[in-house]
């Protein structure tokens, strides 16, 4: 069946965060990428081009509005539509606080870019981190550029929108608040623990001033040589990239 206007007046209203709130839907394109949230997510609405239709299995995959290459590169977010994109329903998570407190959690205060929160997104997967805070003000994880960056490993890591300082706030005393500062501890030579929150701050102002007072144990990583003039500062990705490795590597 034809993909209506309505549809194609749907589909380019979740560019906008408000219609992504409103409707409690977000979009996902190219075939890997599809492929890999349509076991997760509820799908609402699927659209794909006649090549991809002739050049794909079908297996899977019912009730496919065919859209014509114009109208697709009208509503596609990337500059070489791959021919399929689907609608999907946001999760609804119910955030476990005794499962927060026996893990490893990441925690985001203000992360703006939308790719950076993507690759953190990658790299949480990656580790085997299963939750993400996230404060009211980071960038929008179900936002086209920010799903797209996460190469699907948005379908395995749960994204929560918090207030942070509050669920800061009420964590258990034993549980650890780690951050990452320009003069912490060397995160190389400290014991770090199998559970915990690690709080990693916006890209240009860090860790805010409300937050790093309910850090429990300040991290710097190292440049080197030490005393060797270098580059400002890590990007944010890069960052907790570093981090999640020497957590993971830790505790063996």
């Amino acid at each position: 069946m034809p993909v209506s206007k309505n549809q194609i007046k749907l589909i380019s209203s979740l560019f906008h965060k408000k219609f992504r709130d409103e409707t409690k839907l977000f979009t996902a394109e190219g075939t890997k990428l599809v492929k890999d949230m349509k076991p997760f997510f509820e799908c609402s609405l699927m659209v794909a081009t006649k090549q991809w239709l002739d050049d794909n299995e079908l297996c899977g995959y019912d009730n496919i509005n065919t859209i014509t290459h114009e109208e697709l590169k009208k509503i596609s977010n990337q500059k070489n539509p791959q021919g399929i994109l689907a609608v999907f329903k946001k999760p609804d998570y119910v955030l476990d606080i005794h499962n927060l407190c026996s893990t490893l959690s990441l925690a985001l205060d203000d992360i703006q870019d939308p790719g950076n929160l993507g690759t953190i997104v990658r790299i949480a997967d990656w580790f085997g981190i299963e939750n993400i805070l996230c404060s009211e003000n980071c960038a929008d994880v179900f936002s086209p550029k920010t799903v797209q960056a996460t190469m699907g490993a948005l379908a395995r890591v749960k994204v929560h929108y918090v207030d942070l300082e509050f669920l800061l706030k009420i964590i258990p005393a034993e549980v650890p608040i780690y951050g990452t500062f320009m003069n912490g501890n060397n995160i190389y030579s400290e014991l770090l623990t199998q559970n915990g929150i690690v709080v990693m701050g916006n890209e240009g102002k860090g860790i805010s001033p409300k937050i790093e007072k309910l850090v429990t144990s300040r991290l710097l990583i190292p440049n080197f040589p030490k005393d060797q003039i270098t580059t400002e500062s890590l990007n944010v990705g890069v960052a907790t990239a570093i981090v999640c490795a020497e957590f993971r590597r830790s505790s063996g």
